[in-house]
């Protein structure tokens, strides 16, 4: 195939064909071994001149920000690369860190009243968090989509701010909750708040990193849902120990606290956001910005030639309805949203109640949730690692089953334990329930996967807020696992789930089988055309997105 396609996780099968002497020229300029060259700064589409006429023209009539710093015959070397790297980790992806670990503070830190007297003191039953929790996804889920938009249009450096400020004065506000009426209304308004975030931050994290490097970050970003509440049980075991302190509940004292950390950030979130890597200046970022002239340049051509389609919108244009049904219409991209549907319901009942089930057990309320760490710290530490191997692997779909078998081993023991509690069976259930709340999660690399197959900031747009809109129908029919009326056990839940982690592993292999035999299609029709036909393609063609030829799907 020509140099133009590709898998987005090679770039090697998207450069072959690249002429010896163009390295050669780049190696003599620095004065460096070819190793040294990045391959982004060698190899790339741009190297046929009448693909690159092709691309600037689009970023021309797109607007694109960055356009006035694509260059083709631009070159850098890999330690001018490394050093950007480290400046970007810092400086976008460790403030993007931040701003998801307050989100996740205050959104998850309901499973840690729980292990205090919030049930009692709103008079309510666990029936009702579950209702409650249902409010939340449904408010979060109908907000995806039109967040993403507004986020689009406005930019994220000026919407995410707003969602965190208002997400945070919601969560102080859960601190003078008396009923259940108030706790379901809260649910709600966090729910329109955090609705939305996640992809909003996701695309913006696409245009600063290559494919390969986003999956990876998302590695990262994703430890923030157990940092955090490893962070927020350390919180709840002194706030809970102030009940009754000045006639308020401890619980109050964690929602208020955990509330103003992330107003903080919010605030904190309005300067430090830039609206692209060409503009970086501001007042807590500098007169001149994060980045010199050259590393500006490194950044944008690196982005482009990993990805073009990256530079086809700019940052502040809006998404239409035609484009936003368009992507509805991307068949490709499903298979994604199905599995993100299902393979993460199974894990979310057990670490929902975590704490709950160890009061259940006899354990105190500071044993509750200092028992709850060991889990959020391996969530975190499988996280990291197994995005890492999924990226090293080239693999997602296989490798979405294989968390999807772990948490499927896991409920089988659960359920074969005898039904009765004794200091034995005790400790081995909570084991195992950390084994699953701590499971390798598919998340960090399923949002890549998705982002990758895409090929279109539109549908990146859109396509990313459909993703998370599974995940949050997914988290929807989860409450409906663990009941009130199951506890302490909650047998048939767990087989229940059994089942659905069974067909998530099916439809991970289908999933992949599909796009098999969709590369193994377009590559069919690529490999009749000649040379010139395939240029001709690339450079003329009305097809976009995933249905364009000389792009190869990810599996």
């Amino acid at each position: 195939m020509s140099s133009s396609v590709s898998s987005r996780d090679s770039v090697d099968s998207k450069t072959s064909g690249t002429s010896p002497k163009y390295s050669d020229s780049i190696s003599e300029k620095y004065n460096v071994d070819d190793a040294e060259v990045p391959v982004l700064s060698k190899q790339h589409p741009f190297l046929e001149p009448r693909t690159a006429e092709y691309w600037s023209g689009i970023y021309e009539q797109a607007e694109y920000e960055c356009r006035h710093k694509f260059d083709p015959s631009f070159t850098w070397t890999k330690g001018e690369e490394k050093k950007l790297l480290r400046k970007l980790d810092f400086y976008i992806m460790g403030w993007v860190w931040i701003m998801f670990f307050s989100l996740d503070l205050v959104r998850q830190n309901l499973h840690r009243a729980l292990a205090g007297t919030f049930l009692e003191d709103l008079n309510i039953n666990q029936n009702d968090v579950n209702n409650g929790q249902i409010i939340f996804y449904l408010c979060f889920l109908s907000m995806e989509l039109p967040s993403g938009l507004i986020s689009k249009k406005v930019g994220a450096p000026v919407w995410v701010p707003v969602q965190i400020v208002g997400w945070s004065i919601v969560g102080v506000c859960q601190a003078a909750l008396r009923n259940r009426a108030g706790f379901f209304i809260t649910r709600a308004l966090l729910g329109i708040c955090m609705g939305g975030f996640i992809p909003d931050i996701i695309l913006y994290l696409s245009f600063f990193y290559t494919s390969a490097e986003l999956n990876v970050r998302m590695s990262w970003f994703y430890t923030v849902l157990g940092v955090s509440q490893i962070v927020s049980s350390l919180l709840a075991t002194g706030f809970l120990r102030l009940q009754g302190l000045h006639g308020v509940a401890g619980w109050s004292y964690l929602f208020a606290f955990d509330g103003l950390i992330s107003g903080v950030i919010g605030i904190f979130a309005f300067f430090l956001l830039p609206s692209s890597a060409t503009q970086t200046a501001g007042l807590l970022r500098g007169k001149k910005g994060w980045f010199t002239d050259r590393e500006e340049s490194i950044l944008v051509n690196r982005i482009l030639r990993d990805d073009p389609s990256k530079g086809d919108m700019n940052n502040r244009t809006g998404v239409s309805l035609s484009g936003i049904l368009a992507c509805l219409k991307e068949f490709d991209l499903w298979p994604v949203y199905i599995i993100a549907f299902f393979s993460m319901i199974a894990y979310q009942p057990p670490t929902t109640f975590l704490s709950y089930i160890l009061r259940l057990m006899g354990k105190s309320t500071f044993e509750s949730n200092m028992l709850a760490i060991p889990s959020q710290a391996l969530f975190a530490i499988n996280t990291v690692w197994y995005a890492w191997l999924s990226t090293r692997l080239r693999e997602k779909s296989l490798m979405t089953s294989l968390s999807c078998i772990w948490v499927l081993v896991c409920l089988i023991a659960i359920v074969v334990l005898p039904k009765e509690f004794t200091s034995h069976l005790n400790w081995s259930r909570y084991a195992i329930l950390t084994l699953i709340t701590g499971y390798p999660f598919p998340l960090a690399f399923l949002v890549g996967w998705v982002s990758q197959n895409s090929f279109s900031v539109r549908n990146r747009t859109v396509s990313l807020c459909l993703l998370n809109m599974s995940v949050q129908v997914g988290s929807i029919m989860a409450t409906r696992f663990y009941t009130d009326g199951e506890k302490p056990f909650y047998q048939n839940g767990n087989i229940a789930l059994i089942a659905v982690s069974a067909f998530s592993i099916l439809l991970c292999i289908l999933a992949k089988l599909y796009y098999i035999h969709r590369n193994n299609q377009k590559k069919k029709i690529w490999d009749r055309m000649t040379p010139e036909q395939q240029v001709e393609y690339t450079t003329t063609t009305t097809s976009t997105g995933p249905r364009r030829l000389d792009v190869m799907f990810i599996h």
